[in-house]
């Protein structure tokens, strides 16, 4: 396991005069030039020189791949804390489940989960969530020419969700409190979802908004007909009692919201500023 040290970056005023043995720079009676200094935070990482991510692919536009690399929304957040570290950022692909519930971070295969996922209390018992960083609700995706509208309309048909996550669990509530009215399939990834609907292997998806809505703009053929305000944040998370990362992360979260840097990343990838949603 690597520490990263703390390191300044001088900008000096005179590095050129001074490897060409000059005397001085400028005039001797001129006042010193301040240097501005950046100290890098005192980590440990696991990797020498990098900061593991682990996420689970593809979950467009959050994390996904395109012309041979890792890019999307949690990735650009996550590269602001790489920076940070003065290191770079590694993408590490693997399931979800052992994501959420702590197993990699505590193997040491990575540093810091980013897998657009929700923050909530079982997960929170097992892996640290940093601040909130994005808002995301649950929506319901089926093809243009279905009469579904909800989930109401979804009794007697056969919803696809992913495993082990929070769209899961809401929709696992409404059938139960409607007497098991659809036919829940399982899934362990986005992809496997909706190709399940464009396969014609069920009739409808539910899974949370922002890649709904990605998937229905690239395929015009199926719309997002639904939405769920289910409350739901998510959050960054580290090793359970990892607070040197999780304090530079926070912090990083923090400048990022007020300097601007988390705005343009948010236009950047879903064309509105936060408080445009």
């Amino acid at each position: 396991m690597q520490r990263t040290r703390p390191r300044a970056m001088v900008v000096a005023a005179c590095t050129l005069a001074v490897s060409l043995g000059l005397a001085a720079c400028g005039s001797t009676t001129d006042a010193a030039e301040p240097t501005e200094e950046r100290v890098v935070p005192d980590v440990d990482l696991v990797s020498e020189g990098r900061l593991l991510t682990c996420t689970h692919l593809p979950y467009q536009p959050f994390q996904y791949e395109e012309g041979g690399e890792v890019v999307g929304f949690d990735v650009d957040i996550v590269d602001l804390i790489a920076d940070e570290l003065g290191v770079e950022q590694a993408i590490v692909d693997m399931p979800f489940e052992g994501i959420q519930n702590g197993e990699a971070l505590d193997a040491g295969e990575c540093d810091i989960a980013a897998a657009a996922m929700t923050i909530t209390g079982p997960r929170g018992e097992v892996i640290d969530f940093a601040y909130p960083y994005f808002n995301a609700a649950q929506a319901l995706l089926v093809e243009r020419a279905s009469p579904v509208r909800g989930l109401d309309g979804m009794h007697g048909m056969r919803l696809a969700i992913q495993t082990g996550t929070t769209g899961a669990e809401f929709v696992e509530q409404y059938n139960a409190e409607h007497g098991d009215p659809i036919e829940l399939v399982y899934y362990s990834n986005l992809s496997a979802l909706t190709q399940s609907l464009r396969s014609d292997e069920t009739d409808g998806v539910v899974s949370d908004n922002g890649p709904l809505h990605e998937f229905a703009e690239v395929y015009r053929d199926t719309e997002v007909v639904a939405e769920f305000d289910t409350g739901e944040q998510y959050g960054l998370a580290v090793r359970k009692g990892n607070t040197e990362l999780l304090d530079v992360v926070n912090r990083v979260l923090e400048e990022a919201r007020t300097d601007g840097r988390y705005e343009e990343i948010h236009l950047k990838w879903f064309g509105v500023t936060p408080n445009q949603w």
